[in-house]
């Protein structure tokens, strides 16, 4: 429903239930872009970049600024340009990471790069190996993961490649990869698909064949981002088989302690987990092998969390936090959700933050609008890894400070009600800054965007009981908005140009260039006919212009024409900024488009189905009013 791919449950059910069965991990990805090639190791090191590991300001309340000046955070030096990272010396057997081999070499044979021990133990650092794998369709969520470890001097590493389309191209970017033979499309197969459901079989299956070489392995989805050098962390629990994830979303703990695993009702995640290469964790992988090859409906984390909690307890001992799982012999640790995060406890509840705590990693789940919706939270987070040209669109850019009342946002009950009225005076806000965006032909960056109430696929009473989710919030742009229909070409026919967008952070990212930052014009609304009012080009000081409010859609392109050089064009509202198209077709495609770009909230208790449409146009019908759909012919987005 909206859109989202996510299962709603119409009853309430056990909230660790809700999780284990359906919560998103999303191990496939589409394709966006194929970063230039690396042209020499010299110039990958002129051009290097780091991270920054906060992912928004804080949001206990519009006014906390103190606060998150006391976050104890260390993040790395950064600079004003994201380029090719900087090769990462591994030993003098292997060229570094990131190192292009030259170009007046042939590739090596497929053969070379088949997984065995001694490829394996060419990258292996401290007995350990970091591996992720996937197909070509998600070159760009590989590239960010293998940049984050590289920042954090990390380079025991392999990536697995499932297709040789994706092969080829990360040996010719240096980073270290290995055959794993699927034959694999290249395409992104979409979560729960037959293929997708496969590639978490080959995942079982790169398991069970690593550990036998005898090095501790730390696999990860690629849909994560290691934000702190791990190894240190998991070395704290050398009597551990494994260490996993999980979806926890109630705190155990308060430190950076193992998750209470009496506690813990999330599923565990088996999108970040360690395995020490025990007679205990090989048995376990191969029984979950076994178990995935014999029945190709199980999914594979459903059958790790059922094979490990067919035993679970006792405790190993009173201080480790350590469980006897699986055969009563596997030691098993639950990675703290605080630090080890989902994208629950990193982008909604923001506890790592609420505890003082620094993040270790941050995995993609508990979202929507599939892998566009990912790829939109890691950048609204800025630790994605983009091409230089996407800091700079040709058309420039377009935003604007959003208008809220303090009433809206802090007064009263936090409910259905008070949650629609808060989104919806945000919501048309965006519409006119859509529209004026398509009429200057500028890439709009999206404002932050505030909640009262988090969004689920099951009934619940507004935020997760337990849990540290502050009222209100910053909420995801995916939270409301259906990203992958605003990212998808449309046929222009029906839907018109397409509007491209940016993050709310976009403008604050070190790797924006100076001169798109130096390139800047404030635009002041003000009432016509007051004062020196009067739709000009005729700025009152260098960068700055004074615009009439209800303008039409030729004032706008006659008066900002001459500004096209401009890199970003900002509005000091947009409240009122736009009259309408005086082009009726334009204005009809336009409906038509924006109006599929909003989703739904999920989901009252009380009500069957229990989601409630958001309508980009909820303003135009008298009386609208947030509630579910009455029938099932209703239930379908606002026409």
């Amino acid at each position: 429903m909206g859109g989202n791919g996510c299962q709603e449950v119409a009853n309430t059910r056990p909230l660790f239930l809700a999780i284990y069965a359906t919560v998103i991990i999303g191990v496939v990805f589409s394709s966006f872009y194929v970063f230039s090639a690396i042209s020499s190791a010299k110039s990958a090191a002129d051009s290097n970049t780091s991270w920054l590991s906060s992912p928004f300001p804080s949001i206990a309340n519009v006014d906390s600024q103190p606060r998150e000046q006391a976050l104890n955070f260390s993040p790395p030096a950064t600079v004003g340009k994201v380029g090719v990272p900087a090769p990462v010396p591994q030993s003098t057997l292997m060229p570094p990471i990131w190192e292009v081999p030259p170009r007046t070499e042939k590739m090596p044979p497929l053969k070379a790069f088949q997984l065995s021990k001694e490829l394996v133990q060419q990258r292996v650092k401290d007995n350990v190996i970091i591996v992720t794998f996937g197909n070509y369709a998600f070159m760009d969520f590989i590239l960010t993961w293998v940049k984050h470890l590289t920042d954090l001097g990390l380079s025991n590493l392999l990536v697995g490649a499932m297709d040789t389309k994706l092969l080829e191209a990360l040996y010719w970017k240096g980073v270290p990869v290995f055959d794993m033979g699927s034959h694999m499309s290249t395409v992104d197969v979409g979560w729960g698909s037959p293929t997708f459901h496969k590639m978490g079989r080959e995942k079982v299956i790169l398991i069970d064949s690593v550990l036998p070489y005898g090095y501790e392995l730390l696999m990860c989805d690629t849909d994560m981002v290691w934000l702190k050098n791990p190894l240190p962390y998991l070395a704290r629990y050398p009597g551990a088989d494994v260490l996993t994830s999980s979806d926890q979303v109630i705190p155990t703990v308060v430190d950076d302690r193992l998750d209470i695993w009496q506690q813990v009702t999330g599923a565990y995640n088996i999108g970040i987990f360690h395995w020490r290469p025990t007679d205990s964790a090989k048995k376990l992988a191969k029984e979950w092998k076994d178990m995935l090859l014999a029945d190709d409906k199980i999914w594979d984390q459903n059958g790790f969390n059922d094979l490990v909690r067919r035993q679970l307890g006792p405790s190993v001992d009173e201080d480790s936090g350590l469980v006897y799982a699986f055969d009563g012999n596997l030691k098993l640790g639950i990675l703290p959700a605080s630090i080890f995060c989902s994208g629950h406890t990193y982008f909604v509840q923001a506890m790592y933050q609420q505890f003082r705590l620094e993040p270790y990693a941050v995995h993609t789940t508990f979202q929507y609008a599939g892998t566009e919706g990912k790829r939109h939270r890691l950048r609204e987070a800025m630790v994605f890894y983009d091409p230089p040209e996407y800091y700079d669109s040709p058309g420039g850019f377009l935003s604007f400070k959003p208008s809220l009342p303090k009433n809206l946002l802090l007064v009263g009950e936090h409910n259905v009600e008070s949650h629609f009225s808060l989104v919806n005076y945000q919501m048309k806000q965006i519409r006119t800054a859509l529209a004026v965006a398509l009429l200057l032909n500028r890439t709009l960056v999206m404002p932050p965007l505030w909640c009262r109430l988090d969004r689920l696929w099951f009934a619940h009473p507004g935020v997760l009981q337990g849990s540290m989710t502050r009222q209100p919030f910053l909420c995801p742009l995916d939270h409301v908005f259906e990203v992958n229909v605003m990212l998808k070409e449309l046929p222009l026919e029906e839907f018109g140009p397409g509007i491209n967008i940016r993050e709310y952070s976009f403008l604050d990212n070190p790797s924006v260039p100076k001169e798109v930052k130096e390139s800047w014009l404030d635009v002041q609304l003000c009432q016509e006919g007051t004062g020196d009012c009067h739709a000009s080009n005729d700025t009152i000081t260098p960068g700055i212009l004074r615009f009439p409010k209800r303008s039409n859609d030729a004032t706008f392109k006659a008066v900002f024409s001459t500004f096209k050089d401009v890199k970003v064009i900002q509005f000091s509202s947009m409240q009122d900024a736009f009259l309408g198209f005086n082009d009726k077709t334009m204005e009809q495609k336009f409906r038509n488009r924006v109006k599929r770009y909003v989703g739904i909230w999920c989901c009252v208790s009380n009500h069957t189905p229990g989601h409630i449409y958001y309508d980009m146009y909820w303003d135009e019908k008298p009386g609208w009013k947030p509630i579910p759909p009455q029938t099932p012919e209703d239930d379908h987005p606002p026409l």
